[in-house]
């Protein structure tokens, strides 16, 4: 009835992120942002009169930096050294997966970066009764956005 307070027994569904780097393994991240993807548009007139209506192209593709946030990961994975290798000045391209997770951990929806590396990382506060790595964010570069269902 109206007015009545309803108790729903089901929690609001929360997402989260699983994302596979290549070979190096595969970390799980709150939130995602820069999957934008954008074609410029080239005009080229209608003839060789300019009083005519133009004929619009598709241009170059560009594609943001992808932003992976409040992550965490297991030591021993392999992705500390990948992700490390920023330092060294070293490019590792990998493609990465993004998928989007359910409630219940089943894929709603996947992203395949190609040509993908990391080009920023911030890090949490390290636990020594962890052998877990939290980060806040990492930055990847890449070259070309998939999405797949």
């Amino acid at each position: 009835m109206a007015g009545e307070r309803q108790e729903n027994p089901w929690p609001v569904p929360k997402f989260h992120f699983k994302v596979t780097f290549g070979d190096h393994g595969e970390a799980s991240f709150q939130e995602v942002s820069g999957l934008d993807v954008e074609d410029n548009v080239i005009e080229h007139p209608m003839g060789d009169n300019l009083q005519f209506a133009t004929v619009k192209m598709p241009g170059l593709t560009m594609v943001s930096n992808v932003t992976l946030k409040k992550g965490f990961f297991d030591y021993d994975s392999g992705l500390y050294d990948y992700f490390s290798s920023i330092k060294m000045n070293v490019v590792e391209r990998e493609t990465v997966t993004i998928r989007l997770l359910d409630q219940e951990h089943h894929p709603v929806m996947t992203w395949k970066l190609n040509n993908a590396f990391p080009i920023k990382m911030k890090e949490s506060d390290l636990s020594a009764e962890s052998r877990k790595v939290v980060v806040e964010e990492i930055t990847l570069a890449h070259e070309g956005i998939t999405l797949q269902k």
